[in-house]
């Protein structure tokens, strides 16, 4: 299920989506305020630019809806059906997971926005590689 060639594997791993080599981000730590969302330029093995045009990443805000209504709805269920808290100790909880899993949220969607527009090609590198020689 997640293998290297899935987008699943790019999405959660936040990995190159064309050559899925390396990491788009400068920081492993994502609850780095200043390095959050801080992304590479491009990537070193296969050349993709990361930031297709100016601006690209804002579309990632409508993708950033979802996932966040997402962890909402799974912060309900397991605080009120589950556990049995009152809805207002589910709201706590809901703002709460909200919070705390905001650079989660963010990278994800960034994640699944790029890779909207790629997709994988196992020989990325090779053909990066013969273009600069």
């Amino acid at each position: 299920m997640l293998k290297k060639g899935s987008k699943l594997y790019s999405i959660l791993t936040g990995s190159c989506p064309k050559c899925q080599e390396e990491s788009m981000y400068v920081s492993k730590n994502m609850y780095n305020p200043s390095e959050t969302i801080h992304m590479n330029e491009h990537c070193s093995h296969c050349g993709t630019k990361y930031k297709i045009e100016p601006s690209f990443f804002y579309g990632a805000m409508y993708v950033s809806y979802g996932v966040g209504t997402a962890f909402a709805v799974a912060a309900f269920v397991i605080s009120y059906l589950f556990i049995g808290t009152s809805v207002k100790t589910a709201f706590y909880a809901i703002i709460g997971t909200l919070v705390v899993f905001m650079p989660i949220i963010m990278r994800l969607s960034r994640n699944i926005w790029i890779n909207f527009f790629f997709k994988y090609d196992p020989k990325a590198v090779e053909k990066h590689q013969a273009s600069q020689a």
